[in-house]
């Protein structure tokens, strides 16, 4: 039995090893010859590469949402967010600001049990803020909206890579991750006036980017 078995490039005909020459149509062997391929494999086996990752889609410049559409974008959303947390924030802080206020004018200094009342209050209206926040922004980015309110008037959406609708997970990463573009001395967002489609660091680690439509 031959140690190598080669298959000629022409006929497919197997030749031993050492021939120099196809066996069958007198092709010339060389080191274009295919090597044997394990059983079950289809003929192509060797010559076939493997599966090149698909190139992220680069669009012109004008159909990313830039920098300035989405600080007006932003401030929007603020505006919306501060007109529902203001109630939230006259219920639960005022009623020990006003306690601390009282005992000030009646020239006494506050009792420890209101001062806890106030830095109880102010952590409750803190908690709910930030959790309100964060399901506004991730509910609605995730939803058929693919984005704020503030981006929804502004016509622009929340999308992957390769412009699909992320979901709630993805989200909720980006809305973290612009936490932490903001405690860079908010670098992580001025990175979306200067970066390839216009992202900022927290698109760069969740795989997002900001679309106009």
């Amino acid at each position: 039995m031959t140690d190598n078995v080669v298959f000629c490039t022409q006929c497919g005909a197997q030749s031993t090893g050492g021939a120099g020459f196809c066996q069958k149509c007198g092709a010339r062997l060389g080191a274009t010859a295919m090597t044997p391929q394990p059983a079950g494999v289809p003929g192509n086996y060797a010559a076939a590469a493997a599966p090149a990752t698909p190139e992220v889609p680069v669009l012109p410049e004008s159909y990313y949402g830039g920098f300035w559409i989405r600080v007006a974008a932003y401030l929007i959303d603020g505006l919306l967010v501060g007109i529902v947390t203001f109630p939230i924030f006259f219920l639960t802080i005022f009623p020990s600001v006003a306690a601390v206020i009282h005992q000030a004018e009646s020239n006494q200094e506050p009792g420890p049990e209101v001062v806890a009342a106030l830095m109880g209050s102010i952590g409750f209206f803190a908690l709910i803020a930030f959790c309100g926040h964060w399901l506004y922004e991730a509910l609605l980015t995730s939803s058929s909206w693919q984005g704020t309110i503030g981006k929804r008037i502004l016509r622009l959406k929340v999308t992957d890579d390769r412009g699909n609708r992320i979901g709630f997970g993805r989200s909720t990463a980006r809305f973290f991750a612009k936490i932490l573009s903001g405690w860079i001395m908010y670098v992580g967002f001025i990175m979306v006036a200067f970066m390839e489609r216009k992202r900022g660091l927290h698109d760069v680690i969740c795989g997002t980017q900001v679309l106009r439509y």
